[in-house]
């Protein structure tokens, strides 16, 4: 957590995360400025034969991540590595998101960037079966289930935060 933390700061980068119980909560804040940038949402919960899931709830990025110098897909980056490490942190293996299905454009760019990052593809919730409405109640909405493994994400981002601050 040490390296992420530090690499934010050279990105001007303030990065704090809240948890009460099982929900946990990342926000990123432009240190120049102290307006928030990003924030992470989400909850460590139990799954049945996989043990502990990091559920990655939302990830947001607001406008002033625009006007920051740094890249819009940097400050997700490292809002998300908070999260990913808190994770690995309590204990969990898998981590898991819903690309949430807006429209074909969209979806399919935000698929190709958590496929970049590490995530895999698993299913597509459609609302088609009974499977898929027990996922719609879990995630609350259609798109792609994506799962990775925390450790391979983890050993995979920790290049980009150990250069970034060397």
């Amino acid at each position: 957590m040490s390296d992420i933390l530090t690499s934010s700061k050279a990105r001007k980068l303030d990065l704090k995360i809240q948890t009460l119980g099982p929900f946990f909560r990342v926000t990123g804040k432009n240190a120049d400025t102290g307006g928030e940038v990003g924030r992470a949402e989400g909850v460590v919960r139990p799954w049945f034969g996989r043990g502990l899931v990091l559920h990655l709830d939302t990830i947001r990025l607001t406008k002033e991540t625009v006007a920051m110098d740094k890249s819009v897909l940097g400050v997700g980056l490292y809002v998300g590595a908070v999260a990913i490490r808190h994770g690995y942190d309590c204990g969990c293996r898998t981590a898991q998101l819903l690309a949430i299905y807006d429209s074909d454009l969209y979806h399919s760019k935000l698929v190709r960037f958590y496929r970049r990052i590490g995530f895999e593809e698993v299913k597509e919730v459609s609302g088609s079966s009974i499977k898929d409405m027990a996922d719609m109640l879990v995630w609350g909405g259609v798109g792609t289930r994506m799962d990775a493994n925390i450790h391979h994400l983890l050993l995979k981002w920790s290049k980009v935060f150990l250069k970034s601050h060397s």
